[in-house]
């Protein structure tokens, strides 16, 4: 009798943990959800609804029209924008993956003098905001020799100021990217290395036909973070673009915002649009990703 009640107390202690955590998880999801549901339902409504000192979360009546009318103001090329935002987008990602998961190949399987020191350095960049640095970046993509009127000293002209590459190259590495990268090749175990170099491989091999395949769940890591950071990304279009041609979504998005304040359900409506590139990368690769998160905790 003890036993079975002590396993009944037992069982309703976890039934209450449970219920405890499931409750906490659904007031985080409503935390982030509200303002979705907000953005959804107001691009639905007039512009008489949206000055109503009454607030109403449900449209009165679902205008629709909303959507056609705020990408067709004359001034805003906005395939151009969205096209510049893929553009940007899938070449950084790209790069990035390319670039990152080589870099942490190296810094956790080969062996080479003041390895750790470079990483040390790498980690460095993870503490310094994107800020300090836009500066010297703003000059190093205006001296570029021979692009953009510039000579073969990089003087005369302007670079590749004012290029989608201007954005795209200070994006295509990161220390965070390679941090992840180094600790998820570092949990492999030394023998694979050496059954493969015993057969011939060289490390590019190595990396490419036996660690490359087995990254999935990383890569997708890297995709989802990476696209959301690029997609999302305003401060750089802002410093290396001038032209209106040269927009990506979320700078197009901003001026569009400042020259519209009394056109809200409009803004959401736009809003709306430039959120669902992001959030179907991420459905195509969540399996993967909580795969990534759920293997983190384990001890190989």
């Amino acid at each position: 009798m003890k036993n079975a009640s002590l396993r009944r107390l037992s069982r309703r202690r976890r039934m209450i943990n449970k219920a405890a955590h499931l409750f906490v998880l659904i007031v985080l999801a409503l935390v982030w959800l509200v303002p979705v549901v907000f953005v959804l339902l107001s691009s639905f409504k007039t512009d008489a609804e949206m000055t109503l000192r009454k607030f109403s979360w449900l449209p009165l009546t679902w205008n629709f029209d909303n959507y056609v009318n705020a990408f067709s103001v004359p001034g805003y090329q906005w395939s151009r924008y969205f096209g510049n935002s893929t553009y940007v987008t899938i070449i950084s990602v790209a790069g990035s993956i390319a670039f990152n998961s080589m870099a942490g190949y190296a810094l956790a399987r080969l062996k080479f003098r003041f390895r750790n020191a470079i990483f040390i350095v790498f980690l460095t960049g993870m503490m310094i905001p994107p800020q300090s640095i836009i500066l010297p970046q703003f000059l190093i993509m205006n001296g570029i020799p021979l692009l953009g009127n510039n000579n073969w000293m990089g003087q005369g002209g302007s670079g590749l100021l004012n290029s989608l590459w201007a954005i795209i190259i200070p994006q295509l590495c990161g220390a965070f990217g390679i941090f992840m990268c180094r600790q998820f090749y570092l949990s492999f175990p030394q023998s694979l290395d050496d059954a493969a170099r015993i057969d011939g491989c060289t490390e590019f091999k190595i990396y490419s036909k036996i660690y490359l395949p087995q990254s999935t769940t990383l890569l997708a890591t890297l995709t989802i973070v990476k696209t959301i950071s690029v997609w999302n990304d305003f401060f750089y279009p802002l410093i290396m673009t001038t032209t209106s041609d040269k927009r990506t979504v979320q700078l197009a998005l901003q001026v569009f915002k400042g020259a519209n304040t009394s056109r809200w359900n409009w803004i959401m409506a736009i809003t709306l649009v430039t959120i669902l590139p992001t959030l179907f990368i991420f459905m195509v690769a969540q399996k993967y990703f909580v795969q990534s998160v759920a293997s983190s905790g384990m001890k190989n």
